[in-house]
């Protein structure tokens, strides 16, 4: 089609597209619309309403509202306004055009909340009673809409009550929350508040949340009983006396207070607390002034709540009574009056139990001094009668008669006998008025006794004393006795710890002790109940420990003596035996205990069938730092052992022989041994040194060596061998490596296919051996450029002629032998197929190689003379003819041992190498 034509039906498809896109909105709905159509607007806000239509040209248009506007901005199809300080909770403007002779309209809905800004919690009552309602209210005024409110009051941070309003009218603003609260002893101190939380989230605003200040409740609970008042029913003008109030049931106790007053006078408590209960003491003193009938009030005030009890207290004045002597102090004889009278008015008085004729009159007494009367104590008696109670007060006074000094022997005896070493306070007393001293020393001016004071009584007190006692009246003297006991003593000098007694001699054992009274000494052996008395026949039986105790009224003494009985040398056959075998590498010395007190000298020389006087190293009696060292090997033979101590000695021959454990070194059986395959074996060479003589045997894992093997290489291994006599184990570890003869095991040429004139072969040897095998080779005379490996096992040909054909031989020698393989490689042209000549020469020669290969695989094949490894393979090689060609006349080649023999083996091979024309 060409171009123009195709531009002219483009632009014909382009105007029709127009027509229908004009009118399709030609056709489109007229609509006026207003943004947003619902709006929620915090109180006091502003807001931007868009209002616009799709009227293409319309007359005239605007937004209705009763909100103030601050600006307008319009356009051909819409107009924006923007409507400030919302307060009305609910609004709905209008959005209107003229378009056409229609009013097209768009209605809108505002809607305004309020943070909760005020929440109050209503004032709590100053003290609640526990068990009792208390109202919570909280008021949050304004906030809303109330819908979207929840209030909730809170002891703490636990929720109480919590209340939302669901389906309230959008237009309703603030919330009131009340309950009702059982006070709780818990509630005291505890802080309640109220939290309100406006959730306009679901509009897509926040959560806006609000708490009151916390007010603080304070419980209490007061027992209706009245309080427990203890005070005494009378009270003595000047005299102090407890008195108690207490009340249980109190919460919280330390909140209360108390009052407590006798008549218009106020005491101070001292309050203590336990619990709920409370207890209030005081100390009440009454005053002159208050004398008579009065009342003792407690009051208890907790949460505004008073509870009280009373008493009724007698106060009183009670004076002593007035006692005296006409003289306090009088010389023994004299007449002394003694008078009682009372000191206040209604008071009967009483001296020594005789009573006044009436109240209010004195009673007196009189009587001559004498010495008993000297503190003699007289006293008066006053009784009162107060409110029906009598009451009585006493006072005392004493006489003093003067007197010489009397010594009696109560006061102080004629003979003391007083404990050694614990304190006394020594007293001779003399009776006397004024109280006499009283002096105690020894006639001859020596010792005094310190008389009335603590010391301690030693025997250096004992003795006779003269105590003299003097006051102002006149002196009397007394002679005393002073015996000191003490407990028995035994001393090294009189009772010795240790004593030694000679075996055969007489003895006894007596012990003498310090003591008053004199002590009683008996001496018992240990473990015995007897003790022993008189002289005694020494023997060794009687040596050991003895308890020697002495005994007297004042205690014991005991002391351990260790009675030592010596005796001279003498031997026992289990203690220093005749016949000792010494085991070299033991450590133990020869041991050659002799009995005998004190411990004999031992010394064991040698006599017969050792070098000189040598000594046999002796084992000590106790283990010791400085013991003799242990010789590497003594020598063995005959000893007389001689034993001394000062009261004898004694000899005693002895026979030593030296053993020793088994022992195995690199000399008696080499680590590393190397046996040769197809010898016979008995195991590996080991030996042991040792007395007795060591048995030796090996074993490979765990098994036994059989007598004899013929060895191959499976026994090449690690061997223990064990070395055993009487007197211990040695083991071994023995590594054995089997060798043997070389073998060719394997002899290839690469590549296996047909080589050209100056193409490449190789010859691979490969040999089994040990001690490895050093490889050679033999080539065909004349065979020049050959190339070995540096181990010799590879030989290679670079550029093959003609003179490169022929048998190569491999051999593999090590010390135990050789072996030797071959191999041949022929070396063709193409000159051959120039011979016979074109196409026909060529298919004749063809025709004849494939006779050739039939030749190999049906009769020649059969002699073996071809490598049926690389025949198989390649498919290529081709039989010899077993009687012509040069170098072919032994078709297999054989082993050449050593000796230059040869042998055909059954592996021998001769393999060709067909050269082909390109």
């Amino acid at each position: 089609m060409p171009g123009p034509l195709r531009a002219l039906l483009g632009l014909w498809a382009a105007l029709g597209l127009g027509l229908l896109g004009l009118s399709a909105a030609a056709q489109e709905p007229l609509w006026a619309d207003l943004q947003p159509r619902v709006a929620l607007v915090e109180r006091g806000g502003s807001l931007w309403l868009n209002c616009s239509t799709n009227c293409p040209r319309p007359e005239r248009g605007g937004l209705e509202t009763s909100l103030r506007r601050n600006g307008t901005q319009r356009g051909l199809r819409w107009l924006a306004r923007q409507l400030v300080d919302i307060r009305e909770p609910e609004t709905q403007p209008v959005c209107f055009f003229r378009c056409a002779r229609r009013t097209l309209q768009a209605r809108g809905l505002i809607r305004t909340f309020q943070r909760p800004d005020r929440v109050e919690l209503m004032p709590l009552p100053v003290w609640q009673p526990v068990g009792e309602n208390f109202t919570l209210s909280c008021r949050v005024p304004g906030a809303g809409p109330r819908g979207s409110l929840t209030v909730t009051l809170l002891r703490g941070t636990r929720e109480l009550v919590r209340r939302s309003f669901p389906g309230e009218s959008p237009r309703a603003r603030g919330a009131v929350l009340s309950a009702a609260v059982v006070a709780r002893r818990e509630d005291h101190g505890a802080n309640f508040s109220c939290r309100a939380e406006l959730d306009l989230r679901p509009h897509g605003l926040g959560l806006f949340e609000n708490r009151s200040a916390p007010r603080m409740l304070r419980t209490f609970a007061l027992s209706p009983e009245p309080p427990r008042l203890a005070a005494p029913r009378l009270l003595e003008v000047g005299a102090g006396s407890p008195v108690s109030c207490s009340l249980d049931g109190l919460f919280p106790a330390s909140e209360a207070r108390v009052y407590l007053a006798l008549g218009d006078q106020r005491l101070d408590p001292d309050v203590t607390l336990e619990g709920d209960a409370l207890r209030a003491t005081a100390t009440a003193t009454a005053s002159a002034e208050l004398e008579g009938a009065r009342e003792l009030v407690c009051s208890v005030t907790l949460g505004g709540e008073s509870r009280e009890a009373w008493a009724n207290v007698t106060v009183y004045s009670f004076p002593a009574p007035l006692l005296t002597l006409s003289e306090s102090s009088v010389p023994e004889g004299k007449a002394v009056t003694v008078t009682c009278a009372a000191a206040g008015a209604g008071a009967l008085v009483a001296l020594d139990g005789v009573p006044a004729t009436a109240p209010g009159q004195p009673v007196q007494l009189q009587l001559n001094a004498s010495v008993n009367d000297d503190g003699r104590s007289f006293l008066c008696d006053a009784t009162l009668e107060v409110d029906g109670e009598v009451l009585s007060k006493k006072e005392t006074t004493e006489l003093r008669v003067l007197y010489a000094p009397r010594l009696d022997d109560s006061d102080c005896p004629r003979s003391w006998t007083w404990p050694e070493g614990p304190e006394q306070t020594l007293h001779c007393e003399a009776r006397g008025n004024p109280a006499p001293s009283v002096h105690c020393a020894r006639p001859d001016g020596g010792a005094v006794l310190a008389l009335g004071l603590l010391g301690p009584v030693t025997r250096a007190l004992a003795g006779t004393y003269r105590c003299t006692a003097a006051n102002a009246q006149g002196e009397a003297v007394k002679d005393v006795t002073l015996t000191v006991e003490y407990a028995p003593a035994l001393d090294s000098v009189s009772c010795p710890e240790r004593i030694t007694w000679l075996e055969g001699t007489e003895a006894s054992l007596s012990c003498m002790a310090h003591g008053v009274p004199p002590p009683h000494v008996s001496c018992v052996r240990s473990g015995q109940a007897e003790a022993i008395e008189g002289l005694l026949h020494v023997a060794r039986e009687h040596a050991g420990t003895y308890r020697c105790e002495a005994t007297n009224s004042r205690g014991s003494a005991a002391k351990d003596v260790a009675i030592t009985v010596e005796y001279g040398p003498s031997f026992e056959e289990l203690s220093c035996p005749s016949n000792w075998t010494w085991v070299e590498g033991s450590g133990r010395l020869f041991s050659c205990e002799v009995d005998g007190k004190p411990q004999p000298r031992v010394e064991c020389i040698g006599s017969r069938g050792t070098t000189g006087r040598v000594l046999l190293p002796l084992a000590p009696p106790d283990p010791s730092p400085t013991a003799p060292s242990i010789p590497s090997e003594p020598a063995s033979g005959i000893y007389t052992c001689n034993a001394t101590n000062q009261h004898g000695s004694m000899v005693k021959t002895v026979a030593v022989s030296v053993e020793s454990p088994p022992r195995m070194d690199e000399s008696t059986c080499p680590s590393h041994q190397t046996w040769l395959e197809g010898a016979e074996a008995a195991g590996p060479a080991c030996a042991a040194r040792g007395r007795p003589s060591p048995h030796v045997s090996c074993s490979r894992e765990g098994g036994p060596w059989p007598p004899r093997i013929r060895v191959s290489r499976q026994d090449a291994g690690t061997y223990l061998c064990l070395a055993t006599n009487a007197h211990g184990t040695d083991t071994r570890t023995v590594t054995v490596g089997v060798e043997y003869r070389p073998v060719v095991a394997e002899l290839a040429a690469s590549p296996p296919g047909g080589v050209r004139p100056g193409g490449n072969f190789t010859l691979t040897c490969r040999a089994e051996a040990w001690p490895p095998a050093q490889i050679s080779w033999r080539a065909p005379p004349g065979a020049l450029n050959l190339g070995l490996s540096s181990n010799n096992s590879t030989l290679s040909v670079a550029g093959a002629l003609g003179s490169h054909g022929g048998e190569y031989e491999c051999a593999a020698t090590n010390a135990h032998g050789r072996h030797a393989r071959r191999i041949t490689v022929r070396v063709t042209g193409p000159w051959l197929w120039v011979a016979v000549g074109g196409a026909v020469g060529g298919a004749a020669l063809l025709a004849a190689g494939a006779g050739l290969a039939f030749y190999v695989q049906s009769t020649a094949c059969k002699k073996g003379e071809y490598n049926v490894q690389e025949a198989e393979s390649s498919g290529e090689a081709v039989c010899l003819n077993g009687a012509g060609g040069p170098g072919a006349s032994n078709s297999a080649q054989g082993d050449t041992d050593p000796d230059g023999t040869a042998e055909t083996p059954a592996g021998g091979e001769v393999f060709s190498i067909q050269l082909t024309s390109a």
